[in-house]
């Protein structure tokens, strides 16, 4: 979707909440009605080939299980503008499904089209993941779930009120009851945010199934490229290991510049956290664009060739970043391998949706 684009839907969105509420203040916004919802269990995924073996569910922490009410719970709320503080934006609104739930604007727009500094991150298989944010602020999906409602840039809502908002709601009270069997409160609304963001498991690309000896889809070319991926020529696989396709840490991975976003160091305070940001998982790569922490790369051929110079050369990046020896075929073949992460059952399953 583009910018101009939408623009047009937060707008449009704003008006019909603007006329249902006529007479309220802004902050008065009322959640939206119960709507209908896709069938089908949203948690019987399991692991994709490189993570733990087992059930989605065994990801969940222990004061949180995953239960089917709580993930389509927190489905429901994922597509709610009323948890932004203009009734305009929903997390929906920056991770589109079509895109691999990330966003295809290079940052994200908030209320009253404010811009954030970084590109909304594709939210695939992070039931396996131990830090959350490019920066790896939070340290879990119930942590991470709270923040983009209550930062200023983007939603702008606090928690509390955002609580007040849902509670006016009938449906979703009684949501809640059959979910967590108490009101609405700030901790078990981010509980059911991040039950439904745990079920987004994607595992059936042509890598998936080659993985499991099905090579129908999985050309000669991407085969050459995985080959590339995993061996020391191209080095990938150093952050990127096979199977789970990121090591989930924190790297300088040479797309720092002088005065641009510090990264994890503006958490840590460390000097040696300088321009460091999460190593992405890969898998539905070619459908997140544009690319990094800051939507600067537009193609993911722009992303090998950064990668292949070396980075931009600042004295901050990993060692691990060095100029590759590639040539323009060995390219091409990196990239059809990369395609060949994109899993088009999870880009178009109706589950993750809600009904009109």
């Amino acid at each position: 979707m583009t910018s101009l684009a939408l623009a047009r839907a937060r707008w449009l969105t704003g008006v019909v909440a603007l006329l249902a509420g006529l007479g309220c203040a802004d902050h008065d916004a009322t959640p939206t009605a119960e709507v209908a919802e896709p069938a089908g269990a949203l948690t019987e995924a399991t692991a994709p080939s490189g993570f733990p073996a087992g059930s989605v569910a065994r990801t969940a922490p222990p004061d949180n299980p995953l239960t089917e009410a709580r993930a389509r719970l927190g489905r429901r709320l994922f597509y709610e503008t009323a948890l932004s503080r203009t009734a305009t934006i929903s997390c929906s609104s920056c991770h589109v499904q079509e895109h691999a739930f990330s966003d295809p604007n290079p940052v994200s727009s908030g209320v009253e089209e404010q811009q954030g500094t970084r590109n909304a991150p594709a939210l695939v298989n992070l039931a396996w993941s131990q830090r959350f944010f490019w920066d790896g602020r939070a340290a879990s999906l119930e942590e991470q779930a709270g923040k983009p409602i209550e930062n200023p840039i983007e939603m702008d809502l606090a928690l509390d009120d955002a609580v007040a908002r849902i509670s006016e709601n009938r449906s979703y009270v009684k949501d809640f009851q059959a979910a967590f069997a108490e009101p609405v409160t700030t901790d078990n609304l981010q509980k059911a945010i991040a039950s439904f963001v745990r079920v987004l498991v994607s595992g059936n690309s042509p890598y998936d199934r080659h993985l499991a000896g099905d090579d129908d889809q999985f050309s000669a070319a991407a085969a050459r490229g995985e080959q590339l991926f995993f061996g020391e020529k191209a080095a990938c696989f150093h952050c990127h290991p096979q199977g789970a396709l990121t090591n989930d840490g924190l790297f300088n991975d040479g797309s720092y510049r002088d005065g641009a976003d510090e990264g994890r160091k503006a958490v840590t305070g460390r000097s040696s956290d300088l321009g460091k940001f999460k190593v992405p998982g890969l898998r539905n790569i070619a459908v997140s664009a544009p690319y990094m922490h800051d939507g600067s790369l537009a193609t993911l051929r722009d992303v090998v060739e950064q990668y292949v110079a070396g980075g931009l050369g600042h004295p901050s990046t990993d060692p691990q970043i060095v100029p590759l020896q590639l040539s323009s075929d060995e390219i091409d073949d990196l990239l059809e391998f990369l395609d060949a992460l994109t899993d088009s059952d999870f880009l178009n399953d109706q589950r993750f949706r809600l009904a009109p």
